[in-house]
């Protein structure tokens, strides 16, 4: 197998209404020269029409009607721009605490969230929501995007109060902090001349440079049986390598069954390879004709996951309608789907819609469950509602993993 780059960056923008999120999108959008002439002529068109003498960048990210006549970002939106150096899949979520859901949906998959704030404002509640999602979701790099900073001045000190608060309140050690003005340009994607007192990169440049992609590479062996596919006697059991790596000869075990084989062929998009990585989606064959269904899970090494029928996690509410201690659902886990009832919400009546907590569950059968924090893919599930398969609670589970 020859070795693959992986240059898609995936993130997410957070931000508190009128902290400029929409305009720090737009204006790397705009910068990175990742607009075309129409969008950008729409834009001018637009700003024109209320009175103003430069383009509103917002107006590239804040696309639907309602939000341009509200003045803010309801919904996640995905945009895609590349540079030279990088791909880059960005979801833009709103910032209103009724919508932190939206959050969530938009920061499982990312590999990096940007926390705006203003600089006039300093940290404020809806920072501190935007970092505990960020935490619960174990973001792998969160970046301390410092906004307005032409509204104070460029003033050196007041930015080092700002990321002083953010670290005592966030009780994050690992970010990284930008003094930025995406109104004029400061250190978005050239470095501003109106800071010469910062020495890190531009948000840009960061963001072409950041690791990506080592979280899946470096974990345990995990494969989720998607389908079962048969050719005659021999079997191929087909879906999404989510971590680690697979390799002929190597000794597998069958979750939740607990047999064993080993791998004596991988194809990748048809062809034989000799090994596979993840995110890649692969098939295999088995030496031992096994039971093997979609939903079992495949997996390689000393690091085992923990099989379970009691699961603890932390979860977001993200439907309408609450969760409740007795309530019936399914838990949806990787490929696998089983029945699961709420045994506690460590002590709250009931979760609504937005709402943050911690749940515990008893699954009508055994879960190949890792813990969230060692692994983003294998530790998160759903509940879904038997009755319609509506998405309830998005879930990071906390299990004690065998070493």
């Amino acid at each position: 197998m020859t070795g693959t780059t992986i240059d898609t960056l995936r993130f997410a923008t957070a931000g508190s209404v009128d902290d400029g999120k929409s305009t720090l999108v737009g204006r790397l959008l705009h910068d990175s020269k990742s607009i075309l002439a129409d969008q950008l002529e729409a834009v001018e068109h637009a700003s024109r029409s209320r009175g103003q003498d430069a383009p509103d960048l917002a107006l590239l990210t804040d696309g639907l009607r309602a939000e341009r006549e509200q003045g803010i970002t309801i919904d996640v939106a995905y945009r895609y721009f590349a540079t030279s150096r990088r791909r880059f899949i960005l979801a833009d979520t709103p910032g209103h605490v009724q919508y932190t859901r939206n959050m969530v949906t938009g920061a499982s998959t990312a590999e990096l969230a940007i926390i705006l704030v203003d600089a006039r404002n300093g940290v404020v509640e809806q920072t501190r929501r935007h970092t505990a999602v960020a935490a619960l979701l174990q973001v792998p790099h969160v970046v301390l995007a410092v906004n307005k900073m032409d509204l104070v001045g460029y003033e050196r000190t007041r930015f080092a109060e700002i990321v002083e608060d953010f670290a005592a309140e966030s009780g994050l050690t690992g970010f990284t902090s930008v003094p930025v003005s995406a109104l004029v340009g400061d250190n978005v994607v050239e470095r501003s001349t109106h800071m010469d007192w910062y020495e890190g990169p531009a948000l840009l440049e960061f963001l072409e440079n950041v690791p990506v992609g080592t979280e899946a590479a470096d974990a345990p062996a995990r494969f989720p049986v998607q389908y079962v596919i048969r050719h005659g006697e021999v079997r191929y059991y087909a879906g999404q390598l989510v971590s680690g790596s697979l390799r002929v000869g190597d000794r597998v075990t069958v979750h939740p069954s607990g047999e064993t084989s080993e791998i004596t062929g991988i194809d990748v998009l048809g062809v034989a390879q000799e090994a596979a990585l993840a995110p890649q989606s692969i098939s295999v064959r088995l030496a031992d004709q096994r039971d093997v269904s979609r939903g079992d899970m495949i997996t390689a090494g000393a690091k085992a996951p923990t099989l379970t029928r009691d699961v603890t996690a932390n979860v977001c509410h993200l439907a309408d309608r609450p969760l409740r201690v007795g309530d019936r659902v399914l838990l949806r886990h990787t490929t696998r789907t089983v029945k699961a009832i709420v045994k506690d919400l460590a002590g709250a009546a009931e979760l609504s819609v937005n709402d943050l907590g911690r749940i515990s569950l008893r699954t009508a059968e055994p879960l190949a469950l890792d813990d969230y924090a060692a692994s983003r893919r294998t530790g998160a599930f759903i509940l879904i509602d038997p009755a319609d398969g509506a998405t309830l609670t998005a879930g990071m589970a906390e299990v004690n993993s065998p070493a």
